[in-house]
C-alpha cells in the first residue's frame, strides 16, 4: 500500500488506513479517490499531492 502526502500541508493519506471519517475505506487505492476530492487539513485537491516513502519505524 502507498502513502501520499500533501505538498502544501504534510498531511498523510496512508491507502491502507484511509480515511473512515470522509467514507473513504481502508484499502482504497489513491487512483479510486475523486480528482475533486480535498485534503481534509488545508482544502487542495488531489493533484498537490505527492506520493512518498515513510520510515515505519
Amino acid at each position: 500500500m502507498r502513502k501520499w502526502q500533501c505538498a502544501v500541508c504534510g498531511f498523510v493519506y496512508e491507502e491502507e488506513k484511509g480515511l473512515p471519517d470522509e467514507g473513504i475505506s481502508p484499502g482504497t487505492s489513491w487512483d479510486d479517490i475523486p480528482d475533486n476530492w480535498q485534503c481534509p487539513e488545508c482544502g487542495v485537491t488531489k493533484a498537490e499531492f505527492e506520493m512518498i516513502e515513510l520510515d515505519d519505524k
